[in-house]
């Protein structure tokens, strides 16, 4: 790969816009690489990283692996510069912006911490370690919470609708956003369309909750469904076991079984995506 550094333009569009814009971008590539990040109604940034054979005069690549943040960045920089290790590395140190949860986005913490230990890795095992062992105390004075992290792919042209639906329904913010292609052979047990380019959908955060625990998950779903899409299964599924092989392909995966595990040795993909506990 090229190793001069890429560099990043960032405008802000409205959904249409962005929908058009990606459109456009997926039938005749012509940047790097594209994504976005939708922060509120009206405030969508769509990002074009382009290679460059050398800095400009006076620039400086920047640097986002400690005391800056670059999901921040994205609203006060219309370009910035970065090496292609960090512009692939560019969410890691804050997972995203899932660390503001940590109390990781503020200038202190993260000073404490310091650098090696910004990175999702240690959010992960924070996030593992308070499953194991719950903050009792802290639960019962904090709103009940429901976690809704997922990635949802819908085809480009009820992307926008789905984000309205899902504004008003759930409200979680930011959402990143990123196209998808899907390639003539398609995916077998993930079946999309090959005629249309998907918007990959990530949102990860805590819900205020007054509903039964699983509400909003569901509601995501019924979301995906609505709008022609699909969620990934790495995260909380609560699909009924006839809903669930609607989704998925149960023949491929039966086929995968048989061919990869015929002594039935591990969990089916139902009981590891929707009933492991």
């Amino acid at each position: 790969m090229n190793s001069s550094p890429p560099c990043r333009q960032t405008v802000s569009l409205s959904r249409t816009q962005v929908r058009t814009a990606i459109g456009e971008a997926c039938a005749q590539p012509g940047c790097a690489y594209l994504d976005g990040v939708y922060f509120a109604p009206g405030e969508l940034v769509l990002t074009r990283a382009h290679f460059i054979e050398s800095l400009p005069p006076g620039a400086r690549a920047s640097d986002y692996t400690w005391m800056r943040q670059y999901w921040r960045s994205l609203r006060q920089r219309r370009e910035d510069y970065l090496t292609i290790y960090d512009y692939l590395w560019r969410w890691d140190t804050d997972w995203f912006w899932c660390s503001k949860n940590l109390g990781a986005h503020l200038a202190s913490v993260r000073l404490l911490l310091g650098r090696k230990r910004l990175s999702s890795v240690t959010y992960q095992k924070v996030m593992r370690a308070s499953h194991r062992w719950p903050l009792s105390l802290l639960r019962s004075v904090r709103p009940r919470t429901e976690s809704v992290i997922q990635d949802v792919d819908i085809p480009i042209a009820s992307a926008a609708a789905f984000l309205a639906d899902f504004e008003a329904e759930i409200g979680i913010r930011p959402v990143w956003i990123c196209p998808l292609v899907v390639p003539e052979a398609g995916f077998s047990l993930f079946q999309l369309r090959t005629d249309t380019p998907y918007i990959n959908f990530g949102f990860w955060d805590l819900v205020r909750s007054s509903e039964p625990d699983g509400h909003y998950n569901a509601r995501v779903e019924a979301l995906v469904a609505k709008h022609g899409g699909k969620k990934s299964l790495y995260s909380r599924s609560t699909y009924d076991e006839a809903t669930f092989w609607r989704y998925y392909d149960r023949q491929a995966y039966q086929a995968l079984k048989r061919e990869c595990d015929p002594d039935g040795r591990f969990p089916g993909l139902y009981e590891k995506a929707v009933q492991r506990g």
